[in-house]
């Protein structure tokens, strides 16, 4: 038997909860599903110092602890399922829990988030949360005068390197390759930095460190003649090799970029199909940070409002 919904809220972390908080003062009685990582990423961080109202800062699941208490407050169903599959082609939007279970939804948030991209080391999985991060905006005030590696060979390394430099003591760029493909203004930033040391046709083969990453293994010019071995000591390791945005359910009827991301429309969350809204990372390549994701919730969410009224829903 299927059941029927005003408000659907597909996906949790920062976003999620948000928009179930607005939800629920408005209401919208809104069901919320949490996916497989219940919290989303902040739930593998620990420190977050930029979150507004923690003067002490706090870890990532306690942040998301008290969202989910504070929705739950309000009276949001939260439940732990994975929304399977979607169809979006007529109202009310049909969605599939777990492979079984059927909703039918007036309107529906998505804020499935996006997950960064990792080289697949078992350090990476060994050392998270301990030095292994990917996000520099996030973590880089705590490599303050130490440091740091980024990985990657684009503008999202150049820019991550680019604002490590300004904390960081100094900043090993890992480029797989024996150029960069970022823009050129973002590479001659890059190249021109002091504290900026450009470690071409390097690949990181392991991490190590006692509980922390002291240092990270590479290899120079694999495969070459003059493959040589590399140790450096770092106190910080970043990825920045890109985000996959947890979309693909929705493309055959949300309009994406090129990456996946969701495309809104500028300036709301409101997506090509009326009544859906995008919210957090999944429609944001740009910021990615618990606060704008929040921001967008509360946006999805009063949007949502709006919709049901003006449809008399």
């Amino acid at each position: 038997m299927n059941e029927k919904v005003r408000c659907l809220i597909i996906g949790s972390g920062p976003a999620g909860y948000t928009a179930a908080i607005y939800a629920s003062r408005a209401n919208l009685s809104p069901v919320l599903y949490e996916g497989m990582e219940p919290g989303g990423q902040l739930t593998t961080t620990t420190e977050v110092e930029n979150f507004p109202g923690y003067p002490s800062g706090i870890t990532g699941p306690e942040l998301m602890e008290d969202l989910r208490k504070q929705a739950e407050r309000f009276n949001a169903d939260i439940r732990f399922g994975v929304v399977t599959s979607t169809d979006l082609s007529s109202k009310p939007y049909k969605v599939v829990v777990d492979g079984g279970k059927t909703i039918e939804a007036e309107t529906i948030i998505i804020s499935t988030g996006a997950t960064a991209k990792y080289l697949g080391l078992a350090d990476e999985k060994k050392y998270a949360g301990s030095g292994v991060s990917a996000c520099a905006t996030c973590d880089g005030f705590f490599y303050r005068k130490k440091t740091v590696a980024v990985v990657g060979g684009g503008d999202t390394a150049c820019e991550e390197a680019t604002y490590l430099a300004n904390l960081a003591g100094k900043v090993y760029v890992i480029v797989r390759k024996n150029q960069l493909r970022a823009s050129k203004i973002m590479q001659d930033r890059l190249l021109s930095n002091p504290k900026i040391e450009m470690l071409f046709e390097h690949e990181t083969v392991g991490l190590t460190g006692d509980g922390v990453v002291q240092g990270a293994d590479l290899i120079k010019r694999r495969g070459q003649a003059d493959e040589e071995k590399i140790h450096i000591d770092i106190d910080g390791f970043f990825l920045a090799i890109g985000h996959k945005p947890n979309s693909d359910i929705f493309k055959p009827w949300i309009e994406t970029d090129e990456v996946g991301y969701i495309k809104t429309i500028p300036g709301t969350p409101r997506t090509n199909i009326p009544g859906v809204f995008a919210a957090g990372d999944v429609a944001d390549p740009h910021y990615r940070q618990a606060i704008t994701a929040a921001g967008t919730g509360c946006q999805a969410a009063i949007e949502a409002e709006r919709f049901l009224t003006e449809n008399n829903l």
